[in-house]
């Protein structure tokens, strides 16, 4: 069996980044007979600045990429029949408000040492996606983490202390130098670069093309 390493560089507020990973268990399930997959999560925030409440997605959207409200509501619609043809909840996308991942990120990493990393991240994507929930508050994130079987406790110790700020950091300033500038990515085998939210079909391939050339 070959073990293949990726890398995934990725936000908690980000829809393809849920939609990208997805995808991907679709291709390491197509591949399971002939590879080993190891997965380890990164951090990028979208909206790195943790002050202010958040606004209405649409309008900041619309503001960001220079389209109006209903370009980017049509936009969030397609997202969501993607995103629930793979099974994901997408169902309040188009009602959360803009929010800082900082903290959520931090909770990613602490959630890593303990063998869950992946729940932690799709737990938080199923609060922010499927239930418009303010993923910047501590309580929203301590249900996130009891959701999935990790002690609320512990995780309120680590939001109160700036436990994993420094590798939350360390993680976005790596990334950024190596030149990943949108989300997600996936690095492979710590060598080869897929940007975006590609299809299973694409990712296998990619994948098969690697696995030969190493």
């Amino acid at each position: 069996m070959t073990t293949v390493q990726i890398d995934i560089v990725s936000d908690i507020a980000c829809p393809w980044c849920a939609i990208g990973y997805a995808r991907l268990e679709k291709a390491m399930e197509a591949l399971k007979d002939e590879m080993d997959f190891a997965v380890e999560w990164h951090a990028f925030e979208l909206n790195p600045d943790p002050s202010g409440d958040g606004e209405p997605i649409l309008p900041a959207l619309s503001r960001k990429y220079g389209r109006s409200e209903d370009e980017m509501r049509a936009n969030q619609a397609q997202m969501i029949e993607i995103a629930t043809e793979l099974g994901l909840n997408f169902e309040k996308l188009q009602q959360r408000y803009t929010r800082n991942t900082f903290d959520a990120h931090r909770l990613v990493k602490w959630a890593g040492e303990q063998g869950k990393q992946t729940e932690m991240k799709m737990a938080f994507f199923e609060a922010y996606f499927g239930r418009a929930e303010n993923i910047s508050d501590p309580d929203v994130l301590i249900h996130c983490v009891e959701a999935i079987g990790l002690d609320g406790q512990q995780a309120r110790e680590v939001l109160a202390s700036d436990r994993y700020a420094d590798a939350v950091r360390q993680d976005e300033a790596q990334y950024q130098q190596a030149g990943v500038s949108a989300v997600p990515a996936f690095i492979i085998n710590r060598k080869y670069l897929v940007s975006g939210a590609q299809e299973p079909e694409t990712l296998t391939k990619a994948f098969r093309e690697i696995a030969e050339a190493a």
